[in-house]
């Protein structure tokens, strides 16, 4: 069923990629977020076409008893929807460390992760981008639970 949705989504990617609008060559600044994973990622975008582009995300997460950094990077294909609407949808993974500590017991570990993403996002006439996005984890080792984990992202970025 994974595999059947991802094949239709990127037949529905190649079918609108004409439409595609130019997108910055480079946009950095915040995604925040909250759920299992990540609380605030660095992000960074870089253009490698009209209509496709790499993101890469630096997070930390503090809570819980728990401190934790991952590094993500997607590869995104974008499409417009309307004047500065767009919307994009990609794949990707990364990998992370986690420490917990309380009471005298602490443990550590590493993982990595596959993940996918979707979302809208607002191009201003000013050099400033927001998106909203939704990001499922799938992950090896020890920090997720049941393997998976997702984060629904709130993004401000400055295009440069």
């Amino acid at each position: 069923m994974k595999k059947l949705f991802f094949a239709s989504l990127l037949a529905i990617g190649f079918a609108v990629s004409g439409q595609a609008q130019k997108i910055s060559e480079n946009a950095l600044g915040l995604r925040i977020g909250d759920n299992d994973g990540f609380g605030s990622e660095i992000s960074y975008q870089r253009a490698l076409g009209k209509s496709n582009r790499l993101e890469a995300d630096l997070g930390w997460r503090t809570r819980d008893r728990v401190s934790a950094i991952k590094l993500a990077g997607l590869y995104q294909w974008v499409w417009n929807i309307d004047g500065g609407f767009n919307w994009y949808a990609g794949a990707g993974g990364g990998l992370g460390s986690w420490r917990y500590s309380h009471d005298g017991v602490s443990d550590s570990g590493s993982f990595f992760f596959v993940a996918g993403d979707i979302g809208i996002e607002y191009d201003f006439d000013a050099p400033v981008m927001i998106s909203l996005d939704f990001r499922p984890e799938f992950g090896g080792g020890d920090y997720y639970k049941d393997h998976y984990g997702s984060d629904i992202g709130l993004s401000v970025r400055y295009q440069f």
